[in-house]
């Protein structure tokens, strides 16, 4: 009987990159691909149902950026291999994705070399970083005025980042609550906490908030 082999999910808000990552892992002969998301929250939900091997997540994504969904994902299965794909390599960006337990990190401009490879790492137990990656950790963990030097306060909670997201994108507080399944005055509630917290007095100012800290694109 041939060996049964691991399964992929892809999530990326853009259908031709997804079909392009579902090309190059399935034309490795190595992996199957399982389901492809459009959104982080939609890549949370496919991830329970299907239980792949591992997920490989862009990490600005409608709904539910990467970072939070890596979070969500590797809570509900946590023998799921969670893969970050994606253009962003700053400083910042790649911290937050480190400390969400992502097991991986690989460029887009470095798909062809490296994310075959990268899964193949993952699968067998290992973290996979590209060397532009390893270089931003390494660099980042010696420097005290890093992320880390911040302090628990200013930083919003996992719910209020998603409530932030979605009131960046434009939902209204009645669609973040049902989005999220949460009441109207619950959301009223975190949104006023986050603006307090974050020393917000606009959406136009939690905006460019969500998009300096890639939660949305501009």
């Amino acid at each position: 009987m041939a060996k049964k082999k691991p399964t992929v999910l892809i999530a990326d808000d853009h259908e031709i990159l997804r079909g392009g990552v579902r090309n190059l892992i399935e034309g490795s002969g190595k992996f199957v691909c399982c389901g492809q998301a459009a959104s982080g929250r939609e890549a949370v939900m496919m991830a329970g149902e299907l239980l792949p091997d591992v997920a490989v997540l862009d990490v600005t994504m409608p709904e539910l950026n990467g970072i939070e969904a890596a979070k969500q994902i590797l809570k509900l299965c946590p023998e799921t291999k969670v893969l970050v794909f994606t253009v962003h390599d700053a400083e910042q960006v790649v911290m937050e994705i480190f400390r969400s337990g992502a097991h991986g990190y690989v460029l887009k401009s470095d798909a062809g070399r490296q994310l075959v490879e990268a899964i193949d790492c993952v699968i067998s137990g290992k973290h996979y970083f590209s060397s532009q990656i390893s270089e931003v950790i390494f660099n980042a963990s010696r420097d005290s005025s890093l992320p880390h030097a911040s302090s628990a306060e200013e930083k919003p909670t996992t719910r209020e980042r998603e409530i932030i997201q979605l009131l960046a994108e434009g939902h209204s507080n009645k669609e973040v609550a049902t989005k999220l399944g949460i009441s109207v005055k619950t959301v009223e509630t975190h949104r006023a906490a986050i603006m307090r917290k974050l020393g917000l007095h606009s959406i136009g100012e939690l905006v460019r908030y969500a998009i300096r800290n890639k939660f949305i694109e501009a």
